[in-house]
């Protein structure tokens, strides 16, 4: 690894770090933000976060996940200023040296940027970060150089997760969402891509959808790829399945269905399923924890 951003440095990926999601309800200006108001988003949200450290993650990530239908790659201001603030509650409830990112969907990686940034948190997830992907948004190209300028304007020490191949998207000319027949493009060369010309920090692999299982072959693909990069599981990391995605090379995992009350994603999270995945991965961690 090059420059360590965010202090994510090898102690906390050598405890297979899991991640847990803040799902953040409609916020203001959202098409269903008439079903709840901020002050309750934001209630939510901080019992969430005190569920999540409580039960045992390393790290939360607040994202707008209830804004859908999502904008592209530009959030209107009043949505900003939401996320902002949510962010901010979060750090004020679990502390500031506790590890929070940023995900501004769609693919906002500007505004993710700046709210980590201004709010001192320590990563942020950009979902299409090299390449181009058609999404239920349209076509969303890569915005890895438009973040790395930006990160290096603001002088921010945030890292950045790039997914390949992100879910709820097909990656263009990609088949199977592997490999891209004609042009021979691989989701080897993808990850390549993201950290040796995109610059990402960690990169993260999922199945198709919210929740959906990782394919652990995809998993050794992209780890074999890139070594000395983390990879992160993206969906579908839970105790039936992060054995065998330890061993084929994950360095972690970004959690949210599995959290949350008889596997819902609207649902609260639920303190005790944390705290079952954490005991259930803590002998793995240490048997199959990649090298950085």
């Amino acid at each position: 690894m090059n420059r360590v951003y965010g202090g994510l440095d090898a102690d906390f990926w050598r405890r297979s770090p899991l991640i847990g999601m803040v799902h953040l309800g409609p916020l203001p200006g959202s098409a269903r933000a008439d079903e709840s108001n901020l002050i309750d988003v934001l209630d939510r949200a901080i019992k969430d976060a005190i569920a999540l450290q409580e039960g045992g993650v390393d790290a939360i990530m607040v994202e707008n996940f209830f804004d859908a239908p999502f904008a592209k790659d530009h959030l209107p201001p009043h949505t900003i200023a939401a996320l902002t603030r949510a962010v901010l509650s979060v750090r004020d409830a679990v502390g500031p040296d506790f590890p929070i990112g940023v995900n501004a969907l769609r693919n906002d990686a500007r505004s993710a940027l700046a709210i980590a940034h201004i709010c001192e948190a320590q990563f942020v997830r950009v979902n299409v970060y090299v390449g181009a992907a058609v999404t239920d948004q349209g076509i969303i190209e890569g915005a890895a150089r438009t973040a790395t300028l930006y990160r290096r304007e603001l002088g921010a020490n945030v890292a950045i997760f790039a997914d390949v191949f992100v879910k709820h998207a097909a990656t263009l000319g990609a088949t199977s969402g592997l490999i891209h027949e004609a042009s021979g493009i691989t989701i080897e060369d993808a990850a390549r891509d993201a950290v040796e010309r995109g610059l990402a920090d960690a990169l993260i692999v999922s199945g198709a959808a919210t929740g959906s299982v990782t394919s652990a072959e995809t998993v050794r693909r992209v780890a074999g790829a890139t070594p000395g990069t983390p990879v992160l599981i993206g969906s579908g990391f839970s105790p039936d399945t992060a054995r065998e995605l330890l061993e084929a090379g994950a360095s972690g995992a970004i959690v949210g269905t599995y959290f949350k009350q008889d596997n819902r994603v609207a649902a609260p999270v639920e303190r005790e399923r944390v705290q079952r995945l954490r005991a259930a991965i803590k002998s793995d961690s240490q048997d199959n924890v990649r090298t950085f």
